[in-house]
């Protein structure tokens, strides 16, 4: 049973009769009333159990879109509903005037729209639909929750696609399409053109000068149909928190970026996120399918307060590739878990593929390491300083062990990770 607002100004207007009649007996017979009335209109309510709910929401949608969760409410008895609706999500699912006043005669269904609007990425599951049927006096009301199942998966934002466009136009004058050939070690051979002020003498083809009589030169374009194998850490390095956002969420935009610029470029993109144990794996999807099923299996993904097995991923690795590839590691380039855990296992990898190893730095590390305002604010950037030392120290041992270093702030991230595949693929290292 719940009373409303009305219940209440009725027993405000009882003052009247008292002020009038100041006696207890007064008090007594207008309390009766109101108590009377209340109980007559519960009982004249129609049963909240015959509004039937039914949920019906998106199978997705990114992090930040809009988008609404139908709900049909259906009488399943033969009395008119007259109630208030609630239909329960968690915060984070951002559920907006999500409760509705309905009047559903019997027999009868009638559809509401609750307006989401998600700002935590993964699995969204909507709590219960409250129901409560008002009286035709709308005293009281009788109360029921029940339970209406749906669950709505919120996609990685992917506001990293700003930079895609910049860096297609880049792959495109690679490949052959623009005006500029470039030419470099293992990328294929493509046509053969005049010679031009400024080009390289080293791609002159001597033979097909031979035959024109005039210099000509080969140009060449990026080899396709590569393999690149990207990694995500989601171990308790990817639980720490860069801004306002853990590390995982910078690793996550870094690989939708350059799955999205590599399955361009026309290469196989497969990707594995792991700590202890596999948690998401995508292989064997290309073309248009490859971004959703990327986006899809990333989406559910939470660091886990656990040590990441190298071992793990460098036997990931193994399954996935059998010839050269690029792999791209996304974690934390932290000088105890690189020294203890990667080194030792980085250089069989760096053998048989390109290893790229990707991490994104905490941007507060870098204000700490300028300020000079204070004497604490000293100790705080030497300290700051003496962490960049450490971290450059590892990453040069990284290097000498064949390994590529990126590191950037969480937006500069996935725009330096595109940066150093194109050069890679420009160099004709993939």
């Amino acid at each position: 049973m719940a009373v409303t607002g009305r219940a209440v100004a009725l027993v405000a207007v009882g003052l009247v009769p008292v002020l009038l009649l100041p006696r207890p007996a007064t008090v007594g017979w207008w309390v009766a009333l109101v108590v009377l009335l209340c109980g007559v209109d519960l009982l004249l309510a129609a049963p909240p159990r015959r509004l039937v709910p039914a949920r019906a929401v998106p199978g997705a949608v990114r992090l930040g879109e809009r988008t609404a969760c139908t709900l049909t409410l259906t009488n399943t008895g033969e009395r008119t509903v007259r109630a208030l609706v609630r239909d329960a999500w968690p915060p984070s699912a951002g559920a907006t005037a999500n409760r509705h006043r309905v009047v559903v005669p019997g027999g009868q269904a009638r559809r509401v729209r609750t307006t989401l609007t998600p700002t935590r990425r993964g699995e969204r599951v909507a709590d219960l639909v409250t129901v409560r049927s008002f009286g035709p006096l709308g005293l009281a009301a009788r109360q029921v929750s029940v339970a209406s199942p749906a669950r709505l998966r919120v996609l990685p934002e992917f506001a990293s696609r700003r930079h895609l466009p910049s860096r297609l136009a880049r792959l495109r004058e690679m490949d052959g399409r623009a005006a500029v050939q470039v030419r470099g070690q293992g990328t294929e051979f493509d046509s053969l053109r005049e010679y031009v002020a400024g080009d390289d003498v080293r791609a002159i083809d001597w033979r097909a000068t031979a035959r024109r009589g005039d210099v000509v030169v080969r140009t060449w374009r990026p080899e396709r149909d590569r393999r690149v194998l990207i990694v995500l850490d989601t171990s308790r390095l990817a639980a720490a928190r860069l801004g306002d956002a853990p590390r995982l969420e910078a690793q996550i935009e870094a690989a939708l970026l350059l799955t999205a610029l590599a399955s361009r470029a026309g290469d196989r993109v497969d990707v594995v996120a792991l700590d202890a144990t596999p948690r998401a794996r995508v292989s064997g999807v290309h073309g248009p399918r490859l971004m959703s099923a990327v986006a899809d299996a990333l989406a559910p993904l939470e660091p886990a307060l656990v040590e990441v097995s190298w071992t793990a991923v460098a036997q990931a690795v193994r399954d996935t590739l059998s010839q050269r590839s690029l792999v791209v590691l996304l974690t934390a380039l932290e000088p105890a878990a690189v020294v203890t855990g990667l080194l030792p296992v980085v250089a069989g990898m760096s053998k048989d593929h390109q290893v790229l190893l990707a991490s994104a730095s905490d941007p507060e590390v870098e204000a700490l390491r300028r300020d000079r305002s204070t004497s604490e604010a000293v100790f705080d950037a030497a300290a700051a300083e003496r962490g960049d030392l450490e971290r450059d120290a590892v990453a040069a041992r990284l290097r000498r062990r064949g390994v590529e270093v990126v590191e950037g702030s969480p937006d500069a991230l996935p725009p330096a990770l595109a940066d150093a595949y194109l050069a890679l693929k420009a160099a004709g290292r993939l």
